[in-house]
């Protein structure tokens, strides 16, 4: 592990030098890129050095306790237990420090919700999930925007999709992939019997343009009437935008911004961010098994959570943690069970490090 330390102090100092070069200055996307790595190393190298000074402390002190005067060693002996425990504790969180954090978790991400199984109840499910997620953003104060909607006639959405923008939002919603399920008494069950239904979410992180080669000759882009809300230029211009990745056949549609020009923007930006999630994921194909840190599969298939009406209970079967709250989370009190998940994940990275 001090190795590992030393290493980053040493690039610590390097990125310190290249931020005060003159050259570096004048290339904008270095220097966010190098004051991005130093802001990251940052509280690493605080702690390590601290360990140090703590080190260095208990040294003296162990050396004070063989001084002749019996107040000098008392004291000596008192603050060497003191120290003692705050090594430990910088110890402790320099292993936390040093697990590999994910590179995505900083971004934006894409977000989309679809009702699956159970026809209307599905969607109307698929509704209710996006109200609770737009509660649960609002409460971090994350920025949504959505970027198209298909709402069900019976209510809720066959299909919505949305950004969600701020600090960290995908270090917290990228839990959230998979199929949610639902168990309650639809409003059409006359007799009072319970139903199951699901709704599949997707939460992907944004692709930056250097992550991802997009070629506009790759692209087909087509304009049509929106329909639905937004605004008044809805159904009199031809503002939706539908964007055809020639060479995969994916597909990104957008009506939701106030014109074409930025419902363009936004389609372009949701094409960009679908095009590296599927080069993601046939990498990860190609190199087998997920890692034993990850939380779930990341199958879209995979069914994550069940939300239970008649118990009032919510269950995360990746982690099987249960909460009987769920008039609470359905508001947007997701704390509790997305701390759970984040903390299950750090407990087995930190078992991998051990390993290691």
């Amino acid at each position: 592990m001090r190795d590992r330390l030393d290493k980053n102090v040493e690039r610590y100092d390097t990125l310190n030098r290249l931020l005060s070069d003159p050259e570096v200055t004048k290339d904008i996307q270095r220097m966010t890129e190098l004051s991005k790595e130093l802001s990251g190393l940052e509280k690493i190298v605080q702690c390590y050095k601290a360990f140090l000074d703590t080190e260095k402390t208990i040294s003296d002190l162990k050396e004070m306790t063989k001084d002749p005067d019996p107040e000098i060693q008392d004291m000596a002996h008192a603050e060497l237990d003191e120290n003692k425990v705050l090594l430990k504790t910088y110890e402790a969180e320099l292993r936390l420090l040093l697990i590999p954090s994910d590179p995505n978790d900083e971004k934006n991400v894409i977000f989309e919700i679809r009702g699956a199984a159970g026809g209307d109840e599905a969607n109307i499910f698929a509704g209710d999930l996006f109200r609770m997620y737009h509660k649960y953003c609002e409460t971090k104060g994350w920025q949504i925007e959505v970027i198209s909607a298909v709402v069900n006639e019976a209510g809720g959405y066959s299909q919505v999709e949305f950004t969600v923008s701020g600090k960290k939002v995908y270090s917290y919603l990228k839990y959230e992939s998979g199929a949610h399920r639902v168990q309650r008494i639809p409003q059409t069950e006359s007799q009072g019997r319970v139903h199951t239904s699901t709704a599949t979410v997707i939460v992907l992180p944004e692709a930056e343009e250097v992550e991802v080669e997009m070629q506009m000759s790759e692209l087909r882009i087509d304009t049509y009437r929106s329909s639905g809300s937004g605004g008044q230029s809805v159904n009199t211009t031809d503002s939706a935008v539908r964007v055809t990745h020639l060479p995969t056949g994916l597909i990104v549609t957008c009506q939701d911004g106030k014109s074409q020009h930025e419902n363009k923007a936004t389609a372009l930006k949701v094409m960009r961010t679908r095009l590296h999630d599927l080069i993601m994921r046939e990498q990860e194909a190609k190199e087998g098994a997920e890692r034993r840190s990850k939380i779930g599969t990341g199958d879209r298939s995979e069914k994550i959570r069940t939300y239970n009406y008649p118990q009032n209970r919510v269950t995360d079967h990746r982690i099987g943690f249960s909460i009987q709250q769920l008039d609470r989370v359905m508001e947007g009190k997701l704390d509790s069970i997305i701390e759970a998940l984040i903390a299950e994940e750090l407990k087995r990275k930190l078992e991998g490090e051990k390993e290691t």
